[in-house]
């Protein structure tokens, strides 16, 4: 919580039986199991935007509105019992960003409890071990999975296609070039649909007409982009997206596309002599949400309920809330796999490692890269995950400033148009 302790959140939660409020200590998980055992209710969070018109509303957001609230008979009121020590409660409810002072004899007949959990109880509990081991704990716990000698072979993930693994042996092959690139996408029928559609794409903005596989690929977009967007939308199609995530959220191809594109941008204005390679920026922007994709795919049911509890919580973050529910995160599972796959090292520990500043190996700047674009998107809407600050000694390490990144954001945000039609390129790509 704050300096005093005394800042906490309002939370409402519906079932068949009517609503229910959650007070709170600001920085803690609403834990959703705790609520069910002392309600006897299996309540859920209300939409983000239903919540934003609730509390919305003008007899609301007064101080005397919040009296009002506590007191409704048919609006239960729960409170954490780490709210009870504090005279005075600093109030907020997060989605319609309404404060209120509230004193704590208003709490003395509501339902006191238990109801949630901190990041350092989350991460006492997490299971530990290399990554490999903590996703096999969770594959055996929340799974009826057999696992197998290898634990790629027990995922049940779909096989890559031939086109796939050849174009995962160019982006591998140092000796690949533009031209051993054409004559893959040439044999491949939809491939060279989608690279002809991302050619003339108005994000890329080419001069003339497009008129076959080597002028598009060649002239047009490149190696680098072609490898990195097919792979990127090869992964993303080997699973759906899920359709049960969070409400409100950001849909899946447009948060990749735009990270994708900010990463890459970001990375051409840091200096020549400590610029990461713009093209794996590009792909670990692309792919840095893969293993979101994952985790729908392999935990069906933990999944709708990781899905809720991102909902009760949008400040706290998301691998603490799949810590909790799970075990295991997107950012393991998805930079473990795409290491297994081959996939270059520098995207797979910018995956694994983008929420860690403190990590120390030699692929520091894309982590950090892929950090910085992540949150920088948040603050647009653009990402999901709970609003957070850059400081500018991370941007200085990259050799960026506040000022540089702004503007990087708002010309991609001037082609929101051009940005979003590629990305339904991409979505179509599924078909």
């Amino acid at each position: 919580m704050g300096h005093d302790g005394s800042l906490a959140r309002l939370v409402l939660m519906h079932d068949k039986d009517g609503k229910v409020l959650a007070l709170l200590p600001a920085t803690t998980l609403l834990n959703l199991a705790n609520v069910w055992k002392l309600t006897g209710r299996q309540l859920q969070p209300v939409k983000g935007a239903d919540a934003e018109r609730f509390f919305g509303q003008d007899a609301v957001q007064s101080q005397s509105g919040f009296r009002k609230l506590a007191t409704l008979p048919l609006l239960p009121l729960l409170v954490d019992e780490r709210c009870l020590q504090y005279p005075t409660l600093q109030v907020n409810e997060p989605y319609s960003k309404t404060t209120w002072e509230v004193a704590a004899s208003l709490l003395s007949d509501a339902s006191h409890g238990k109801l949630a959990t901190d990041a350092d109880e989350i991460a006492l509990q997490a299971p530990q071990g290399d990554d490999e081991t903590v996703i096999t704990s969770a594959v055996k716990k929340f799974t009826k999975l057999r696992i197998q000698q290898r634990l790629e072979d027990t995922l049940g993930l779909p096989s890559m296609s031939p086109t796939t693994q050849k174009i995962l042996m160019l982006r591998s092959d140092p000796e690949a070039d533009v031209h051993a690139l054409v004559e893959v996408v040439r044999v491949d029928p939809s491939l060279s649909a989608q690279v002809m559609s991302w050619a003339a794409s108005p994000y890329y903005a080419a001069p003339g007409d497009v008129n076959s596989i080597d002028d598009a690929v060649i002239r047009v977009l490149g190696f680098e982009l072609v490898v990195n967007m097919a792979l990127g939308t090869a992964m993303g199609q080997m699973l759906t997206v899920p359709t049960n995530g969070p409400r409100g959220g950001t849909p899946y191809w447009l948060q990749s596309v735009y990270c994708a594109a900010l990463s890459e941008q970001l990375c051409k204005k840091i200096p020549q002599e400590q610029r990461p390679k713009p093209g794996l920026a590009y792909l670990s922007g692309l792919l840095h949400n893969f293993g979101y994709l994952l985790l729908a795919h392999l935990f069906p049911p933990q999944f709708a309920l990781l899905a809720r509890y991102i909902e009760a919580n949008p400040h706290f973050s998301l691998e603490a809330i799949e810590q909790q529910v799970i075990n295991v995160t997107r950012e393991q599972i998805g930079g473990w796999l795409l290491s297994s796959w081959t996939l270059p090292e520098e995207v797979c520990d910018s995956i694994r490692y983008q929420n860690h500043l403190e990590y120390d190996g030699e692929h520091g700047p894309y982590v950090k890269l892929l950090y910085v674009a992540n949150r920088l998107l948040r603050q647009q809407g653009l990402s999901d995950g709970p609003v957070e600050q850059i400081s500018d000694e991370v941007l200085a390490d990259l050799g960026l400033s506040a000022e540089v990144a702004a503007e990087t954001v708002q010309e991609l945000l001037n082609d929101d148009a051009a940005i979003r039609e590629l990305t339904a390129l991409l979505e179509g790509g599924q078909s």
